[in-house]
């Protein structure tokens, strides 16, 4: 972990707002392995970051995403957008942000040195999106070194249409702070990040804080999910 030499918020200023689109059908052209319950947080059509469904009304993300970085002020949520399954200019569905609940250990610190290892915050969405429409995302709390990841995520260069990293992996664990081979760009703050075992559907274990460097080589660091996280859904429900 002493080797990480520079960690770089994942943040993306939107280059033009989203205009609203009506809901449809969960199967659809360009569906990613049918992961709809991903989407972008579009931040009062200024900023975005990533989140993922993980029960019908609730979100999970990144908590720097909720500050802005150029002051460093609370974002209302009532600002945030969640874009659910965005590919072009429509999406699955839509839903407004009502509430946010951070990590409690989490603080915000500007220039991107995010405090890692409590770097999540859970959303509340104004009404649930059907299971029937979206599956949630199924959490574990068992990521571990080794183990071979997924990330989904709306990036720089793939604002509208999310881009997926295959088959990185687990490079440390500390406590929370998973250091992770699985290259991200900015945008991706908030990315669910996803194990694949043989058997079993996709897990998110951890979501994308930073990308980073760990000597010469490009990382990104994330926070792994934990008994904290039942609180934070309890708290956001």
């Amino acid at each position: 972990m002493r080797q990480i030499i520079a960690a770089i918020a994942a943040c993306l200023t939107l280059g033009t707002p989203f205009s609203t689109a009506a809901e449809e059908p969960r199967q659809r052209a360009g569906s990613i392995q049918g992961l709809d319950a991903v989407g972008r947080l579009n931040i009062a059509n200024k900023t975005m970051c990533t989140g993922a469904l993980v029960a019908p009304q609730l979100v999970l993300t990144a908590a720097h995403c909720l500050f802005d970085p150029q002051t460093g002020a609370r974002i209302d949520p009532h600002s945030i957008r969640f874009e659910a399954g965005l590919s072009g200019r429509r999406a699955v569905a839509l839903r407004q942000v009502v509430k946010a609940v951070l990590h409690p250990q989490y603080q915000y610190r500007p220039s991107g040195t995010h405090q890692i290892g409590s770097d999540i915050a859970v959303l509340r969405l104004d009404r649930p999106i059907s299971r029937s429409q979206i599956a949630p995302l199924v959490m574990d709390v068992g990521a571990e070194r080794g183990d071979t990841l997924d990330v989904l995520s709306y990036t720089q260069n793939h604002a509208t249409r999310p881009k997926l990293n295959r088959s990185c992996s687990v490079l440390a664990r500390k406590s929370r702070t998973l250091v992770m081979s699985c290259l991200v760009d900015f945008g991706a703050s908030g990315s669910p990040v996803l194990t694949r075992r043989p058997g079993q559907a996709p897990r998110l274990v951890s979501v994308i804080s930073a990308k980073a460097a760990m000597g010469h080589r490009a990382v990104s660091i994330g926070t792994a999910l934990d008994a904290t996280l039942r609180d934070l859904i309890r708290r956001a429900g």
